[in-house]
């Protein structure tokens, strides 16, 4: 049975509820949305600050003590500011079981960075995006990590430490780059043995209607379990996608997995979820063009 541990997105200075509350230093409704995430079956909660750049180094340090009152699940402390991040980890009460997302491919944030989560012990995310922005394709995705990985294993973190994101593009830009991403992953235990996996799974639909938007991230899932892939930030308010995260929904994995392996199904023979997912696997594969008609077709 498949599993992917999911790493729950919604507290973020973005959203309107968490983003609101964050900024006003109002508990509760922080506080409500990780027990939620919690009850969704979530196995981390991300904590999501963005930039932060006024605030940054108080305003991290309040999220994690506010959440961490509530619930035990995991931290995954999510930010673009090395000093909020530094701060974050000073009060994290597990550090050894919290995420930091993430450390990308970049001199500055890797030099800041990696002796913070050297010294935390915790896990990191190693985000594939370089000094000149997104890699082009899998080779240069993995010459990337090899130098993020080289980097933290001088530091003293374990390979089992480390959790790769080769970056998920939305389907709108076109499907290659999907693929370049499945590809990195089949070739990830080669590279780092033991290493783990995410993707930022949202992404994949950024720019779609929004009520499209859970088909896409749903099928995608499935694509990147086909390559091992180990965690995934996730809408944990979307009981399928969890459902999918929790090895709930083996036949439509199967299904996907078959196809991807060429070994399509009878469209005529399928209905409602399994359908859904054909349709969406044909689209994110780049076999049938991109709409937003995709499923009517």
């Amino acid at each position: 049975m498949s599993k992917v541990l999911g790493i729950a997105e919604s507290i973020n200075i973005m959203g309107t509820r968490s983003g609101t509350a964050m900024k006003e230093r109002n508990p509760g409704p922080v506080q409500e949305m990780a027990k939620e995430e919690a009850g969704q079956g979530a196995s981390y909660l991300d904590l999501n600050i963005g930039p932060a750049r006024k605030d940054g180094v108080e305003l991290m340090p309040w999220v994690v003590e506010t959440v961490e009152a509530v619930t035990d699940v995991p931290l995954c402390l999510d930010t673009t500011n090395t000093d909020a991040m530094t701060a974050g980890f000073k009060v994290v009460k597990n550090k050894a079981a919290a995420i930091m997302n993430s450390i990308s491919a970049q001199p500055e944030r890797m030099e800041k960075l990696i002796p913070v989560a050297a010294e935390a012990g915790c896990n990191v995310i190693a985000l594939l995006w370089g000094p000149d922005g997104m890699p082009r394709d899998s080779n240069e995705r993995a010459a990337m990590s090899v130098d993020l990985m080289m980097a933290l294993a001088e530091a003293g973190i374990p390979n089992e430490k480390m959790i790769f994101d080769p970056i998920a593009t939305p389907i709108t830009l076109g499907a290659d780059q999907i693929a370049s991403g499945l590809e990195f992953l089949s070739m990830l235990q080669d590279i780092a043995p033991g290493a783990g996996s995410t993707v930022g799974l949202s992404n994949v639909s950024n720019g779609v209607a929004e009520h499209l938007r859970k088909y896409l991230d749903r099928t995608y899932l499935i694509m990147l379990m086909k390559h091992g892939l180990t965690t995934a930030i996730v809408n944990s308010y979307d009981a399928e996608l969890m459902a999918i995260c929790k090895g709930e929904r083996q036949e439509h994995v199967d299904m996907v997995h078959a196809m991807m392996d060429g070994n399509d199904p009878n469209p005529a023979t399928l209905s409602g979820i399994a359908l859904e997912h054909y349709k969406t696997y044909k689209a994110l594969s780049g076999q049938t063009v991109f709409s937003e008609s995709w499923l009517e077709l």
